[in-house]
């Protein structure tokens, strides 16, 4: 399923994680990285199957999450 032009979600593909256009590169990979100040050039080095508009789609793809409502349950 193509959620975003870039990312994806296929459950035979890291149990069914987002991932970056069909590879084994997690959405939650490239915001880890950007979260503990890793580079977009360092990430794109890392993994050079990238292209800089991967990166901007996760972090358009983790905004769109926020922007839905959420509701806490109380769990016994």
């Amino acid at each position: 399923m193509l959620v975003h032009d870039r990312i994806t979600i296929d459950e035979k593909i890291c149990n069914g994680k987002p991932t970056i256009r069909g590879k084994r590169i997690t959405v939650q990979t490239i915001l880890e990285f950007l979260s503990a100040g890793t580079t977009m050039e360092e990430i794109l080095k890392q993994y050079p199957s990238l292209e800089k508009e991967d990166i901007y789609a996760c972090l358009r793809f983790a905004s769109e999450l926020m922007n839905r409502s959420y509701t806490v349950k109380t769990v016994a």
